[in-house]
């Protein structure tokens, strides 16, 4: 069961639990963990900062809902005295990190204490979770199927119920989608609100820091601290959609491979509507595009920072990865340039077709969690491929750049090959930014 910051938080600031009691359970969760979600654990480090933490608090010195809360951190991300190893043996003789990167600098000043650095796909690239050199995640609630990527370790630390909170990174689909296939809540921020410095890029354009927790208020309060340094949780919103402008994308693009998944959108429209949501039905012809482009400025930029190693270091990277890679050395910078103009005209275009609406309400992804290392999937007869199944739906608000985050649907799969398994409803701000769409989201989680 996911951990809740709001009780943790409440049982720190009172002293029913102390920040060194709270690491204790939380490594020996760790150590146990059977979905392969954690990389390495920064026990002395996170001792000496529990211990800390403890007294700061019992001296009444609160820093705020995440003072003493066990973290952790996807390994694109810097910890000082950690190795970033990414998920590749091409790290595996890389030196630990000299200083931590801006997101986990903001973690600390919060008081929060970083335990963990956690499983990622090889080098973000691809969105399964799969493919790295420490073997697959593992989603807690089938082993045999996959957590989604990049983010895997992140969600499934989660939704393991190991940690409260977890950071990560989106490229095109990495926080929503673990966040989808492992039941938990995964925030993509709007480009360039939480800092990038000190992670390893996959796409300089696309890459966003995200959150992930087992509840909207969770990601709420860690929203609000994180989104400016020094914050104290004091910005939630209060519960409510009356009146928000609930956008339904028509166009066949959108829709969900899975009838399961199709029926959750449906419910969770009805459930925001019934609370006071207008909906209306948006057409985005455009949207046939945006797949290409993202992957012409994706590919490009993933290829300029793997060019080198691709010449000295080949047979270190998973063969996944490596197919991926290599094709990318034809892309010429007048395409690349091409890519970056096109990206600004349909971000344009989109925000125009939506312009009536607050947000867009869709599916996370085209499917549940499918059989580990599996390609392709059988659904309703059809063949559908796995890995763009999991990136369609949320790599066009990559391009853009806007806010949105992923909840658990109202219900989880209830018949055939993905009965029992989580669905993931995707909320993406037009006009809300990030409090605005987990406000949305906490509507349809309550129901």
């Amino acid at each position: 069961m996911a951990l809740s910051i709001r009780d943790l938080s409440l049982a720190l600031r009172s002293g029913e639990l102390s920040p060194t009691e709270h690491l204790r359970d939380t490594l020996e969760r760790l150590r146990g963990d059977t979905t392969n979600s954690v990389v390495t654990l920064d026990e002395e480090r996170a001792t000496a900062d529990a211990a800390t933490a403890t007294a700061e608090i019992a001296r009444g010195e609160w820093r705020g809902p995440l003072h003493g809360l066990a973290v952790g951190v996807k390994d694109l991300i810097d910890v000082a005295g950690l190795q970033t190893l990414c998920g590749s043996d091409v790290m595996a003789d890389s030196p630990p990190a000299a200083a931590d990167a801006a997101i986990v600098t903001r973690l600390r000043e919060a008081g929060a204490i970083v335990v963990a650095k956690l499983h990622t796909q090889e080098f973000a690239y691809g969105p399964t979770g799969d493919t790295s050199a420490s073997g697959p995640a593992l989603n807690p609630h089938d082993p045999t199927r996959i957590t989604g990527g990049s983010s895997s370790g992140p969600a499934a630390a989660v939704a393991a119920g190991h940690l409260a909170l977890t950071v990560g990174t989106d490229t095109g689909a990495s926080v929503r989608t673990p966040a989808a296939l492992c039941g938990v809540v995964g925030l993509k921020p709007t480009r360039g609100v939480l800092p990038k410095e000190g992670v390893f890029p996959l796409s300089d354009t696309y890459d966003h820091v995200g959150l992930l927790a087992g509840d909207t208020h969770s990601a709420s309060v860690a929203w609000d601290v994180l989104s400016r340094s020094g914050g104290t949780g004091g910005g939630i919103q209060p519960p409510g959609v009356s009146g928000v402008r609930v956008g339904v994308l028509t166009d066949p693009y959108w829709q969900a491979a899975d009838p399961g998944t199709r029926t959750n959108v449906t419910e969770a429209v009805a459930l925001l509507e019934k609370q006071g949501a207008q909906v209306t039905e948006i057409a985005t012809p455009m949207v046939d595009r945006f797949a290409k482009i993202y992957f012409d400025v994706c590919n490009a930029e993933a290829y300029a920072t793997h060019r080198a190693w691709l010449k000295t270091r080949r047979g270190d990277y998973q063969p996944a990865t490596l197919e991926r890679l290599e094709p990318n050395d034809h892309i010429t910078a007048s395409e690349y340039v091409d890519a970056q103009r096109a990206r600004l005209r349909l971000t344009t275009a989109l925000r125009q077709a939506c312009d009536s609406v607050d947000v867009l309400v869709l599916a996370t992804t085209r499917q549940p969690a499918t059989p580990l290392h599996a390609t392709t999937v059988q659904i309703d007869g059809r063949t559908a491929p796995v890995r763009m199944g999991l990136l369609e739906l949320t790599l066009p608000f990559n391009v853009t750049g806007w806010p949105a985050v992923s909840v658990p649907g109202p219900s989880p799969a209830t018949s055939g090959q993905f009965a029992g398994l989580p669905v993931g409803v995707q909320i993406v701000g037009v006009r809300l930014e990030e409090r605005g769409v987990l406000r949305v989201a906490a509507a349809i989680e309550r129901s």
